[in-house]
């Protein structure tokens, strides 16, 4: 593991006392596991904008009975094997799937794949949460 360097930073107090209760609501330990956190999110986003190898899940809330929703979907993500690591699909009660999606691959790749997800007709809300493969974060 690298040293760990201080550095100071001039910040408007009232800024500072809302990023505090933030901090607090949010259950981190300090003020500087907060800034390290916001830190590794602006190199995540990077990481998608640069089109790097990238790994995150797609959620979706879908209705059970729309017509072949459940096929084409079962389609698309074959048609994306390589970039699909693992899916779980829950039913949530007579109407309602969740459909979880680990996936893996650049940033554009994914996104689209996402979008394209997302944007099926019977799909109730979808979310794609990115993150890193963990490469080059500390």
């Amino acid at each position: 593991m690298s040293e760990l360097v201080r550095f100071g930073v001039a910040v408007d107090e009232e800024l500072l006392k809302k990023f505090d209760k933030l901090t607090v609501a949010r259950g981190y330990a300090n003020r500087s596991e907060a800034i390290r956190d916001l830190m590794r999110d602006a190199l995540i986003q990077q990481q998608w904008q640069q089109d790097e190898e990238v790994v995150g899940v797609i959620t979706l809330l879908y209705d059970h009975h729309a017509r072949n929703l459940e096929a084409q979907l079962t389609d698309i993500q074959h048609d994306h094997h390589s970039q699909i690591l693992s899916t779980m699909h829950i039913h949530l009660d007579h109407d309602h799937c969740l459909e979880i999606i680990a996936v893996r691959g650049t940033g554009r790749q994914i996104e689209a794949l996402a979008t394209q997800l997302i944007g099926m007709k019977g799909v109730r809300h979808g979310k794609l949460t990115a993150t890193s493969t963990g490469r080059g974060l500390r």
